[in-house]
């Protein structure tokens, strides 16, 4: 018989601390240049991270179980503070400019120096993640952060690594508490995200802001992974029941998180994908959809995931006493953020992959109210779009978005693309010829007007768009070649009102209309002038038709 001993029980013990003393310890802390740090927490998985989270007091647990988090100041990405090393082994493939700006490498060195000074004495918590859900394409990542919450983010967002054998080639250093000094560091604010390829390390300081660690990954998966002829891509991704599957291109705030996660299909994943010769695969393990007045009727699987124990809200109104949430309210941001397991999903893929696509899908959220709300393109018209990557950003979006602004971002993602915008579109055509792919335009912004004039479209018409384009019943539909734009926009869709397909209709004033289309077209012409020379010819010529008077 067994004797009974004072011991806590295994499940109940607080998850002990790995000590810099041992040697696998020193080991793993030494090869990233910490040195006396306090406690180091590796790997802890979502319980325990719970549970250092709400004793640092770095987050409240909301009714249902989610862990809410406010990051401060910082409620959006910070695209003027991200840089770019300006070194060797990638200089020469960096598509410099407005979107990557070089950084000094004499000053990366000098600031993370800086980073490892202020880290000494700190608690450290360790993640060892993989992005990329194809063992043939997949990169090994550690994350090292000084906040439980954000620990819990990165093990939410990646997929899971660890063990004795793991070896991270790229580092993600992230101290939120950290605040540069401009003058002093090179940065353009307290705040920096910095990549430096050539020594496989990312800095990012002065923001809490989740996504910083997320999109910093995506960028060196964008530099990565074309050279190994796969097309990294900013975009949702589903499957149906026959092996159907199909990409949903689009910024953020035009919907491609919502309308990928289909009940009737499969989700691969919200957010980042990568389109190899072997098919389609997530970057990620995890999701990150906008939170703002969601609903349980118009999207109730994202909706439950704000309920359950294991989701990240960040800066979710939550009534203090009651801890219940309030989507509804904007009072912080509009960018209000949920990270969640992709499994939370019920109809979510457990291998995070699937074939080549059958059906492309491009998302714009069109502020000018001229776009169609669906329309059929060739694969050049494809291609044009996706290098345009033309949207509105949406209010709460990035730092100073109060209302919707037009904006192009290349490949829609600009933000994260290392490359040049020519090199993933090569891609993308390449792709689309070769697996005889259709592809869709498909607005989620406005109608009847421009913003402050129409409305914007309705998700459920949208969502009877799409099916409608994804099952086939558009492929003998109607369509009319749209006099600027050029591409077949749809006349007649099940679910969806006739008079609605037609956007110049739905103007009051169809002057005013025809006006506004030809400034959106002027727009997009002005917006293509560097990328003329991309190749093919024949897709500088796939843009729209400016009248003469």
């Amino acid at each position: 018989m067994t004797p009974r001993t004072n011991a806590i029980p295994r499940a109940t013990r607080r998850p002990a601390a790995i000590s810099t003393k041992t040697s696998a310890a020193q080991e793993g802390l030494a090869r990233h240049g910490i040195r006396h740090p306090g406690q180091v927490w590796w790997n802890l998985r979502a319980p325990a991270l719970y549970e250092e989270a709400l004793r640092r007091r770095e987050g409240q647990l909301a009714q249902g179980g989610a862990l809410v988090v406010r990051t401060g100041q910082h409620t959006g990405r910070s695209p003027n503070d991200k840089f770019i090393v300006k070194e060797p082994s990638s200089a020469e493939r960096i598509w410099w400019g407005k979107v990557n700006r070089p950084f000094e490498a004499r000053k990366f060195d000098a600031l993370h120096q800086r980073i490892l000074a202020y880290l000494q004495g700190k608690d450290l918590f360790i993640q060892d993640c993989f992005a990329g859900a194809d063992p043939a394409y997949r990169r090994s990542v550690r994350v090292i952060t000084e906040t439980a919450w954000h620990s819990l983010f990165a093990r939410t967002m990646f997929l899971p690594g660890g063990g004795e054998e793991f070896v991270p080639e790229f580092t993600v250093l992230h101290a939120p508490n950290f605040q540069a000094d401009p003058e002093r560091d090179g940065t353009n604010s307290p705040t920096f995200i910095i990549v430096n390829f050539g020594k496989k390390l990312v800095l990012i300081g002065g923001t809490s802001y989740a996504g910083e660690i997320k999109k910093s990954v995506f960028t060196i998966m964008n530099y990565l992974l074309p050279q190994e002829h796969v097309l990294s891509m900013h975009c949702a991704a589903n499957v149906g029941p026959k092996g159907d599957a199909a990409i949903f291109f689009g910024l953020s705030g035009t919907g491609k998180t919502s309308l990928s996660a289909d009940s009737r299909r499969t989700l691969i994943g919200d957010d980042e994908h990568g389109w190899s010769d072997r098919g389609l695969f997530n970057f990620e393990n995890g999701c990150y959809a906008k939170m703002i007045r969601l609903s349980p009727e118009a999207e109730p699987e994202i909706y439950a995931t704000t309920r359950r124990f294991g989701t990240v809200l960040e800066n979710v109104a939550m009534d203090p006493v009651t801890r219940t949430l309030d989507l509804d309210d904007d009072s912080l941001t509009e960018n209000t953020r949920g990270a969640y397991p992709i499994e939370f999903i019920p109809n979510a893929s457990p291998t995070r992959m699937a074939g080549h696509p059958a059906n492309v899908i491009m998302l714009t959220c069109d502020a000018f109210g001229v776009m169609p709300p669906i329309a059929k393109l060739t694969s050049e018209q494809a291609m044009y779009h996706f290098i345009s990557g033309y949207t509105a950003k949406v209010a709460g979006t990035e730092k100073g978005i109060t209302e919707p602004k037009v904006t192009f971002s290349a490949c829609f993602g600009a933000p994260f693309m290392a490359l040049h915008p020519c090199v993933y579109a090569k891609l993308l055509g390449e792709k689309i010829e070769r697996h005889q792919v259709t592809c869709w335009l498909v607005n989620t912004g406005w109608t009847g007007g421009p913003y402050g004039v129409g409305s914007r479209i309705a998700i459920g018409y949208t969502r009877a768009m799409v099916e409608a384009a994804l099952s086939g019943a558009l492929r003998d539909t109607p369509t009319k070649t749209d006099p600027t734009f050029g591409f077949e926009a749809v006349m007649r869709c099940p679910g969806v009102p006739d008079e609605l397909l037609d956007p110049r209709s739905t103007w009051k004033d169809a002057k005013a209309y025809d006006t506004k289309a030809q400034e959106l077209a002027t727009k997009f012409r002005e917006n293509f002038v560097p990328f003329a020379d991309c190749e093919p010819a024949g897709v500088a010529a796939a843009g729209p038709t400016l009248w003469k008077n």
